[in-house]
């Protein structure tokens, strides 16, 4: 039987139960940091399956060593002790709502919608799916020899989530990891570079005062609108794509008072290593002559994401036209590629060739109204299954 037998069967027999599972999962809440009841769902599923050696990791990852030759001694959170490679798969758990109860779901022509329904949880769902069959094969097929192959539904994907679940994986698992998958996003396009980025909140205090009585004071305001002007005066470098934003600002006490503080929450963002320095550079001597006016400017790092590394060209390239052949198989067409900020700035920060796709079609992510084309959840279901049996060499024909 060939693969695209293998597969199309599979998932004809289990597209019901994939569909019931997607929604299922949708509903339950899990905000960045709080992923512990899809956690727990996931993990269960799983064993339900007859997956072995599944676990929590102290990063809320759920962690399914599928490839080990004895998945049990791979149950220990502390990872497997095991010297031999591992091809990592992964989509992640989180979503940017903070919801703590059910999420909403529904159906109407043709579409499904929810809060992160897309993103990420029809990828979760189409993973799922994959490392089913993995357990219900685990007995007659083996990975590609000497490598293991390490199901993962991770935390801390968004916002200032940090990338938290994907940095337990590469710590605990480092050099060993071959290469590294991650379901992400829609079928149309592909992640190949990485956008680094660092996040910060940057507070301004002054005397203030009464507006009337103590005019004249300083205005943490004004001083935190003038910085923020002084910042958007740059003019970005140009080596790859670099960005800046001012998300969130607030300060200040009532109409009639000169505010004594005011913060604003800011980015920078680059797909270039050099060009990332130069914007924390520009940021650190803005700040700094800020500093020098005679206020207080308080800055914490509250996020960062590293840039691309030096990953092996012959290999991203290699991986790539390997998996864009598969989306292209099942999708009917190419997928387009760019860059992007997912897991794989992790691995790619650490040398690891590493990309990012998803397995539907659909849109308005991030916002409550996000919504995925049903029709599009078969194909997207095959793209992940051949994806993780070709790249780990599960499937040998």
């Amino acid at each position: 039987m060939s693969i695209t037998e293998e597969i199309s069967g599979y998932i004809s027999e289990h597209k019901q139960e994939a569909y019931d599972l997607l929604i299922e999962l949708a509903r339950i809440p899990a905000p960045s940091g709080r992923e512990e009841r899809r956690a727990k769902y996931i993990k269960e599923w799983l064993e339900a399956k007859g997956a072995k050696g599944v676990y929590i990791d102290d990063a809320l990852n759920v962690v399914y060593p599928a490839g080990c030759a004895d998945p049990a001694e791979c149950a220990d959170p502390a990872g497997c002790a095991g010297e031999n490679p591992v091809c990592v798969f992964s989509a992640h758990t989180d979503v940017v709502f903070p919801d703590e109860t059910e999420l909403p779901v529904a159906v109407r022509e043709g579409m499904l919608y929810a809060p992160g329904i897309g993103d990420d949880t029809a990828n979760v769902a189409a993973l799922m799916i994959a490392a089913g069959y993995l357990a219900e094969h685990a007995g007659e097929k083996a990975g590609r020899e000497g490598t293991g192959c390490l199901i993962v539904f991770n935390s801390g994907e968004e916002g200032l989530g940090n990338l938290k679940g994907i940095r337990a994986i590469c710590r605990r698992y480092g050099s060993r990891i071959r290469q590294h998958i991650s379901f992400d996003g829609t079928m149309n396009g592909i992640v190949t570079r990485s956008v680094g980025s660092k996040r910060y909140r940057v507070e301004v205090r002054t005397e203030g005062g009464h507006s009337y009585g103590s005019f004249g004071n300083r205005n943490a305001i004004a001083y935190l609108a003038s910085l923020i002007g002084t910042l958007y005066e740059l003019k970005v470098p140009t080596r790859g794509r670099t960005t800046y934003n001012v998300g969130t600002i607030s300060g200040g006490t009532s109409v009639n008072t000169i505010a004594q503080q005011a913060w604003m929450l800011y980015e920078f963002r680059s797909d270039d290593r050099e060009d990332l320095e130069f914007m924390e550079r520009h940021f650190e001597a803005v700040i700094e002559a800020y500093r020098a006016k005679g206020i207080t400017v308080q800055v914490d790092l509250i996020g960062e994401r590293p840039c691309m590394g030096e990953v092996p060209q012959e290999k991203m390239e290699a991986l790539i036209q390997r998996v864009n052949a598969v989306i292209q198989k099942y999708s009917g067409r190419p997928a387009g590629q760019g860059s992007g900020s997912t897991d794989c700035n992790i691995p790619h920060s650490l040398g690891i060739p590493a990309v990012s796709f998803g397995a539907y079609r659909g849109g308005g992510s991030h916002t409550r109204g996000e919504w995925l084309e049903i029709e599009s959840l078969e194909p997207g279901l095959k793209i992940v299954l051949e994806t993780v049996l070709t790249e780990s060499g599960w499937y040998q024909a």
